[in-house]
């Protein structure tokens, strides 16, 4: 794809550093604590209404923590992706001017977006190497980017 054929005036600035990127990342780790938490609240409710002593603690790799595991991602994914779908930025790429943009400058579907979230999860568990690769990228698109066909994008300064 060339960059003529990106349309949209937020296109025309790409977030071509991996700082602002890995910035926005950090900045959104705080919201995620916090749908943790609560969610590991619910849980440890639920584990202990189900039988278990009030003051035992989730086995680790059991049936429980795996649930936790995958309802933590799920709720993860519901925030970034309800974010990136509503106004193309989670709370930490607001800071940072980001924003997710369609590769053809529309707004991205749930679908691209799930698919950004999903690649972008398995880059960051591959010690990072998908967001590395903008450094080398042609585009400085990221695994994520490439998989989902979208990109982000620096805004300009109000």
């Amino acid at each position: 794809m060339t960059d003529t054929a990106l349309s949209s005036p937020a296109a025309d600035r790409p977030a071509s550093l991996l700082l602002w990127r890995l910035l926005s990342l950090l900045y959104d780790v705080f919201p995620a604590l916090a749908l943790w938490m609560l969610l590991g609240a619910v849980f440890v409710a639920i584990y202990t209404v189900s039988g278990h002593a009030e003051r035992e603690n989730i086995a680790p790799f059991s049936a429980w923590q795996w649930a936790l595991w995958a309802s933590c991602w799920v709720v993860t994914g519901l925030y970034a992706t309800m974010s990136w779908r509503r106004g193309g930025q989670t709370l930490g790429m607001r800071p940072w001017r980001l924003r997710v943009v369609s590769l053809d400058g529309t707004l991205p579907t749930r679908r691209q977006l799930w698919r950004r979230y999903a690649v972008g999860t398995l880059s960051v568990l591959a010690a990072g190497l998908g967001f590395w690769w903008a450094l080398l990228d042609r585009q400085r698109l990221t695994w994520h980017d490439r998989a989902s066909r979208t990109r982000v994008v620096r805004l300009p300064k109000y």
